[in-house]
């Protein structure tokens, strides 16, 4: 009896040895290109001709995403602006000076599932990664 828990104890830490480099790789790269989209769409948004992030931009960011593998209907996306204005109505655009703030989530999946094998404490199942920017407006009317 002894040896079948050493065996199963063992093969649980053999297989999280294995495979802990692989799923911390990819939630750092979750991570980054999250931060990576939220940079690209508030240098975007926030230029001089537009002051806003609609939409249009919102759902073609969904687009690039989904070609990095993520399932883009799980993605959530906070945009708000420093002033209390809607930064997301193209007919009107956040004014120079004000700030753009963009937030996107994701879900972890469930990644830290194989953690809880050796006893590490891991994040709630509703837990979310997330990048989130502020940058000021550059439009001018």
């Amino acid at each position: 009896m002894k040896q079948i828990l050493v065996f199963v104890l063992f093969a649980g830490m053999l297989c999280w040895a294995m495979f802990m480099p692989t799923y911390k790789h990819i939630i750092v790269f979750r991570q980054a290109m999250l931060q990576k989209e939220v940079d690209y769409m508030l240098e975007v948004g926030a230029n001089a001709s537009h002051g806003f992030v609609d939409g249009a931009a919102i759902e073609a960011s969904r687009q690039r995403l989904r070609l990095h593998g993520f399932q883009s209907e799980r993605l959530e996306y906070f945009v708000s602006s420093t002033n209390g204005a809607s930064a997301t109505d193209p007919a009107a655009p956040v004014h120079r000076g004000t700030g753009i703030e963009l937030t996107i989530t994701y879900p972890y999946d469930g990644m830290f599932n194989i953690d809880r094998l050796i006893g590490i404490p891991v994040p709630a199942a509703n837990s979310r990664m997330g990048a989130s920017g502020l940058k000021m407006s550059e439009y001018v009317p």
